[in-house]
Formats: structure tokens, sequence, C-alpha cells
């Protein structure tokens, strides 16, 4: 798994990751300005355009 840089967003991280499409965080992105106020990784969860491990792995990493 890549490793991250701490001012890095989840979106950014997926995408150099290959954890996801830049198409696909543009559509999390979309959800989110139409009033959507979860979390970018619960959407793309819901959408099911991630793994919850792969969202586990980006938390430990952030220590979060």
């Amino acid at each position: 798994m890549e490793t991250i840089n701490n001012d890095e967003k989840i979106g950014e991280w997926l995408i150099r990751a290959e954890a996801m499409s830049l198409r696909d965080v543009e559509t999390v992105l979309k959800v989110q300005r139409e009033g959507n106020d979860s979390l970018f990784g619960i959407i793309a969860m819901e959408l099911g355009l991630i793994d919850p491990e792969v969202l586990l792995a980006f938390a430990e990493m952030k220590g979060i």
C-alpha cells in the first residue's frame, strides 16, 4: 500500500494507490456537493467504490 503525505486528501491518495479512479473520486465529490454530508470514505464504501480495508489502511496511516 502507498505511503501517505500528511496533507494528502483521501481521494488523492486513493488515486495514487490505484484504489480508485479519478472518475470514482469525482463521483464521490459530486455526491458531497449535492448535499450528502457524509465523509468521503463512507460515501465511497456505500457506492461500492472501495473496500472497508482500504479505508482502514488510510485511517491508520493518517493516525485517525
